[in-house]
């Protein structure tokens, strides 16, 4: 078993940073080296059935680890600013990990980021190539909350999106207010809100939301911008 297990994921190994192999090709592999070609007699079949039921194991082992491992290296690209690249990890560690809310919030950084760097290079005027980032930004945040629900950096990054990057301060409130029912003490979310609330006119909560600021941090140059920005609140709620 240990050298069966070897091979397999040696061939898969192989596979992830060389050319596609087809099917037929994998399982031309598996029966020369089970020693498996055509069963046709009951004890050939039965022998067919045993021996593959080791390989299901041995592949399954195999595409766990691979999954993995484009976690790791979506990391390593996402540490070195290479946010293409991390995202095309993410993406593939998603075919075999199609539930991880983690990979999710990481696709959602790295569109954000990728949202920065598209560029009209025709020089056409349109800018679909960000908005779509944008969108997929938006997706995947959704996603990763949909399967955790009290997923705070998920839910802080669905909020920066709609405020300063979609122009949708609405949709960012609600995310945004759990966020700081879970995490009672995060600053960085409370003035996203508190913008959110003052681009919705809403003035009143947007100041409560810089006093709560006030209260909460320990930063003297935190709680000078707060305080001014509810300064700038109170003038526009009050037409000074």
């Amino acid at each position: 078993m240990k050298k069966i297990s070897f091979v397999i994921i040696g061939f898969f190994v192989f596979s992830l940073f060389s050319c596609k192999v087809s099917n037929k090709t994998i399982m031309r592999h598996q029966k020369l080296e089970e020693g498996v070609q055509n069963p046709t007699t009951i004890e050939e079949l039965k022998s067919a059935i045993e021996k593959y039921q080791d390989r299901v194991a041995d592949v399954q082992l195999a595409q766990s680890q691979i999954g993995i491992w484009y976690k790791i290296l979506g990391t390593r690209y996402l540490d070195n600013k290479m946010y293409g690249e991390a995202l095309n990890c993410f993406k593939e560690a998603l075919n075999y990990y199609p539930d991880n809310q983690n990979l999710y919030y990481y696709v959602g950084v790295c569109a954000g980021y990728m949202s920065h760097a598209a560029m009209d290079f025709g020089g056409t005027g349109a800018n679909e190539i960000r908005y779509n980032y944008l969108k997929l930004a938006e997706d995947a945040y959704s996603r990763a909350i949909a399967i955790e629900d009290r997923y705070v950096r998920a839910m802080y990054g669905l909020g920066v999106l709609y405020v300063f990057e979609l122009d949708e301060p609405a949709k960012a409130i609600a995310p945004l207010e759990k966020l700081i029912s879970i995490d009672t003490k995060n600053v960085d979310a409370m003035f996203v809100l508190a913008r959110a609330y003052y681009s919705t006119f809403e003035f009143d909560k947007s100041a409560e939301m810089y006093d709560k600021i006030i209260e909460t941090t320990k930063s003297a140059e935190t709680k000078a911008t707060a305080e001014e920005n509810k300064k700038t609140v109170l003038d526009a709620a009050y037409g000074q």
